[in-house]
């Protein structure tokens, strides 16, 4: 999760010249007031205030927080967070205003994040604040999780309302694999119920499995919610050959979903999440930024692409990361079959896509809720 995966995505993007084609902006941390729209108080004054060198004044705080070796103390700590949720919060109100039709923030997509806890290398969950920020003025919002571990956080912020739809796709093993949720069968609560969704895969999902699963399951789901925006997280530990994923993908694979995504011609924002391999990190984030700009790029990486050195020896951007079935593909055309009927069964449930003046908004949703009570009686 270090910043260096960006810092390759950057000169890879720069290499390829995408820059001219799009609206580059700097980011600017979000304020504590924003933060507070989803994270509790006492853990924002927190990250504020500790460092490594003071740590032990926070002793009893750490567990607390859930402080740990997924998610350690270190320099900086409160800058990254503010710097990378207001980059978040800064690309949804572009989509809300009209000045973007898809917004990308690839330093963002931290998912695990909780109210008052870190979680899974997450401390603040830019998504959960960016969504917050779209129901100001979406109707309806539909997260979308491609990174190969459940997008728990997100999905536990919305999991009584039926304004955001979560759909996550990710490897499920609730006793080997972090974190250990996201079965078909955990599908939301309250007024909630049936809008969260889950399709749990196993090792070493292929390309043609994994696109036709995704394509045969978010088409429906779009039909029948009728979503006003998306926000897709595009973790690239789906990969294959990532550190911690355990999945086959190619680039191309994982590009493919975002190319589909886009296609539903709606407000998008592209996030970025998990991914552990810094040079296939990059090398994705770079062709689904070509994808979302509908430019054809060279596979040759650009010749005078700083760090060059790191994408050898074939200096490609789709090198083959399948590596011929790392991993056995436990994902029998059976299981994938059954597990997309489970997942549009929920849709039954969901007669028509849910009404904003007949919607009971959650306690993390007041701030909504406000918003929705001025407007009506404007």
């Amino acid at each position: 999760m270090k910043p260096w995966r960006l810092t390759l995505t950057n000169q890879l993007v720069l290499g390829y010249g995408l820059q001219k084609y799009m609206d580059n902006y700097s980011t600017r941390p979000a304020a504590e007031d924003e933060l507070r729209e989803f994270h509790g108080s006492d853990y924002l004054d927190f990250l504020k205030r500790v460092t490594p060198e003071n740590t032990e004044k926070f002793s009893a705080d750490l567990a607390k927080f859930n402080i740990g070796d997924d998610c350690p103390i270190f320099d900086g700590i409160w800058d990254y967070c503010t710097l990378y949720a207001g980059a978040s919060l800064d690309a949804a109100k572009k989509l809300i205003n009209g000045q973007s039709d898809i917004a990308i923030n690839w330093s963002g997509g931290l998912h695990h994040a909780k109210k008052s806890e870190a979680s899974g290398f997450c401390y603040v969950n830019d998504i959960v604040l960016a969504i917050l920020q779209l129901l100001r003025v979406h109707p309806r919002v539909l997260y979308i999780d491609i990174d190969v571990h459940h997008g728990d956080g997100v999905e536990q912020a919305f999991f009584s309302t039926d304004r955001v739809m979560t759909l996550s796709f990710h490897k499920y093993d609730k006793d080997n694999f972090f974190p250990g949720t996201g079965n078909w069968d955990d599908v939301g609560g309250g007024p909630g119920k049936h809008y969260a969704l889950n399709v749990p895969l196993k090792d070493g999902i292929d390309d043609d499995s994994y696109i036709r699963l995704f394509k045969g399951i978010v088409g429906p789901v779009v039909e029948t919610y009728r979503p006003s925006s998306i926000v897709l997280q595009c973790g690239a530990d789906s990969l294959g050959c990532d550190r911690l994923g355990c999945f086959n993908l190619n680039i191309k694979a994982h590009g493919a979903c975002v190319d589909f995504v886009k296609k539903l011609d709606l407000p998008l924002l592209v996030l970025g999440g998990g991914g552990y391999t810094p040079r296939n990190v990059s090398r994705l984030w770079t062709y689904e930024t070509a994808i979302c700009l509908d430019i054809s790029v060279e596979d040759e990486l650009p010749a005078r692409t700083p760090y060059r050195e790191y994408f050898g020896p074939d200096y490609k951007l789709h090198p083959t990361l399948s590596k011929e079935g790392r991993y056995e593909n436990k994902n029998t055309k059976k299981y994938l079959e059954s597990m997309k009927i489970k997942i549009l069964d929920q849709l039954r449930y969901i007669q028509h896509a849910p009404s904003v003046q007949l919607q009971e908004i959650p306690p993390d949703l007041d701030n909504v809720r406000s918003d929705l009570i001025k407007q009506e009686e404007r």
